[in-house]
């Protein structure tokens, strides 16, 4: 579970060491304090470092990012009303026009923002905002850290900044796919940071709460239970690659939304350019806003707040509304207008309203926030029963509320990841990993992985059929999924990562079979002619591991010992004359030195 243990209070800030810079690098690019001036717009007050260590045109787009696009909420009209939000923003880094899918090439920026209305004020409020910045993806640390770091700030001042720093930069290395507790203070943050996307998804399926993927923790439930029946469809456009528009109240919301998207398909990695939270002065949308008629919209996921983007982007072929323009309010729980009892009925007056609300399309949102979904997709899923009849209603108290969606968020997560696992199945023969035959030389070169030909593979999975699972959740339209999935920008990423994952096991596996061999045994049975081939492929591979050695690496070193063993072994029973002919060589006479004088266990 990632949670803060202990009490939050970092404390003892003049004890605290000045923070180290680099250090604190491995986790955190900046931190910032970020007003709006209603004279010069966005300003940084104070950052850590300062200045912040960014190209100003990043920390331009970052700032702008940091504050609502538009007044999409509305707050009580109290004397003075304080609003305090929690949501996050993704922004291209590198500057290069190519797909990347690394994190250092995207900027991350998690946000508490506060806005106090106050009619004593100049045009009746202000806004500041607290921001993280950084190059990590990792929403179940920045959203703890901000927890703290966003009262801190505005109790302490600046200072806050240099004191979460210190305590940030004595952090250890991030250790993904594994628990860690981060100290800060007398807290601790305790967390589990998801695996590399080249990690093989070998996960426990009945323990939800190990995590698979990014944004694990993401509010699936909340976001979309007002239009829980497209959750299927937007599985199936995550996993194609199509883009989606997702529009809400506040930031908050729609922040969350597209988290809760990308991680929908875990544990496929998101490969298109996703937005979390995506304003108007970004220069992605200038590009956006102009595409000519008729040209295809590009893959791009984006959370939007301003109605304006309704109408800018209107040729988007899907668009998703969510949230509620109270997001403190409690709901029961409404799919369309119905609650999950009703799944089942059949009901005159919702089909009338579902076809009101299609013809309408998005513009009616210009009049009135509703939750509701307009897509030009077709999908072949079809919503599990099952699992939504599982689902449990949260009533009308906050308290159940938020216990009931945790519950109905590991319900969701397992159900999804399973059709998603089911779905990359039948491209599990191309990540098969072959070990030695016991009796056999582990000395050969492994045979190569199976060779993928999408043509192949679409013949070969329309005769076998998509398996018993998604047989009885998918319609006759199933192989096009397939299809679309092999030509979008989430499979090769993907492929390609597991495929490099199946190498590395492979050669990991076969690596320890020739460490662990019984190299009497195997020569036993050998020809002559044999074993001089066996001499030279045990030689070859030493060669491999010395070189690897030179970095130290302690494994390398273990298995240079036990190969130059196996050499002297082979060595010893080659023909005198052949014996001569090899320690001619000096480099392999220095090799068969240095077993000559080992004790070798295997004698």
């Amino acid at each position: 579970m990632n949670g803060i243990g202990s009490d939050p209070d970092p404390g003892g800030a003049s004890a605290v060491s000045p923070p180290n810079t680099a250090a604190l690098r491995r986790w955190v690019t900046a931190f910032c304090i970020i007003r709006f001036d209603l004279e010069r717009g966005q300003v940084v007050e104070k950052s850590y470092p300062d200045p912040p260590p960014l190209p100003p045109d990043k920390l331009r787009i970052a700032s702008f990012s940091s504050f609502p696009d538009s007044m999409s909420y509305h707050l009580p009209h109290n004397r003075s009303t304080l609003h305090d939000s929690l949501f996050s923003f993704r922004l291209p880094y590198s500057n290069s026009d190519q797909i990347s899918h690394k994190d250092q090439d995207y900027l991350y920026g998690f946000v508490f923002n506060r806005q106090r209305q106050d009619p004593r004020l100049p045009r009746g409020g202000e806004q500041k905002s607290v921001v993280i910045l950084t190059h990590l993806p990792f929403s179940t640390v920045f959203r703890l850290l901000l927890q703290i770091l966003g009262p801190l700030c505005f109790d302490l001042g600046h200072t806050a900044l240099s004191l979460v720093a210190s305590h940030v930069a004595a952090w250890p290395d991030p250790v993904r796919g594994a628990p860690m507790e981060l100290p800060i203070g007398n807290a601790s943050l305790r967390v589990h940071l998801p695996p590399n996307p080249e990690c093989s998804p070998q996960v426990v399926q009945s323990n939800p709460a190990v995590p698979h993927g990014l944004f694990h923790d993401s509010d699936m439930f909340s976001s979309f239970r007002g239009v829980i029946l497209h959750l299927w469809n937007l599985w199936e456009l995550m996993l194609i690659g199509e883009p989606i528009l997702v529009i809400a109240p506040t930031p908050s919301q729609c922040s969350e939304a597209v988290s809760a998207l990308v991680s929908l398909i875990s544990p496929i990695p998101c490969s298109v350019d996703y937005r979390p939270y995506f304003t108007i002065h970004d220069p992605e949308f200038a590009r956006l806003n102009s595409l000519p008629s008729g040209v295809s919209f590009p893959p791009v996921i984006l959370g939007v707040t301003n109605l304006f983007f309704l109408k800018s982007l209107r040729n988007i072929p899907t668009v998703v509304s969510v949230g509620s323009q109270s997001p403190n309010s409690t709901r029961a729980l409404p799919v369309n207008g119905i609650k999950l009892d009703q799944l089942s009925k059949f009901s005159p007056s919702t089909f009338f309203n579902s076809i009101k609300l299609k013809r309408e399309g998005p513009l009616s949102l210009m009049t009135e926030h509703k939750e509701a979904v307009w897509s030009k997709y077709t999908g072949c899923t079809k919503p599990d029963t099952a699992v939504l009849n599982r689902l449990v209603d949260a009533g009308v108290s906050s308290r159940v509320e938020e216990s009931m969606s945790v519950v109905n968020n590991e319900i969701l997560r397992r159900h999804f990841l399973e059709l998603t696992t089911n779905f990359l199945a039948p491209f599990g023969p191309y990540f098969r990993v072959d070990t030695p035959i016991e009796g056999t030389s582990p000395f050969m070169d492994p045979p190569p992985v199976n060779p993928f030909r999408s043509g192949e593979f679409l013949e070969g999975l329309a005769t076998r059929g998509p398996g018993k699972f998604l047989a009885k959740r998918m319609r006759s339209n199933w192989l096009d999924l397939y299809r679309r999935f092999l030509e979008g920008q989430n499979f090769m990423p993907w492929f390609q990562r597991r495929r490099a994952a199946a190498e590395t096991e492979q050669k990991r596996l076969w690596r320890q079979a020739r460490i662990n061999v019984d190299i009497q045994k195997l020569i036993s049975n050998m020809s002559e002619l044999e074993r001089l081939d066996l001499f030279n492929a045990v030689e070859r591979y030493l060669l491999r591991e010395l070189e690897s050695s030179e970095s130290g690496a302690r494994e390398s070193i273990a298995a240079c010992d036990k190969l130059k063993l196996h050499l002297q072994a082979v060595y010893n029973v080659l023909p005198k004359d052949t014996q001569e002919l090899l320690v001619s060589n000096p480099k392999r006479a220095s090799l068969l030195q240095y077993s000559a004088t080992t004790t070798d266990p295997t004698r």
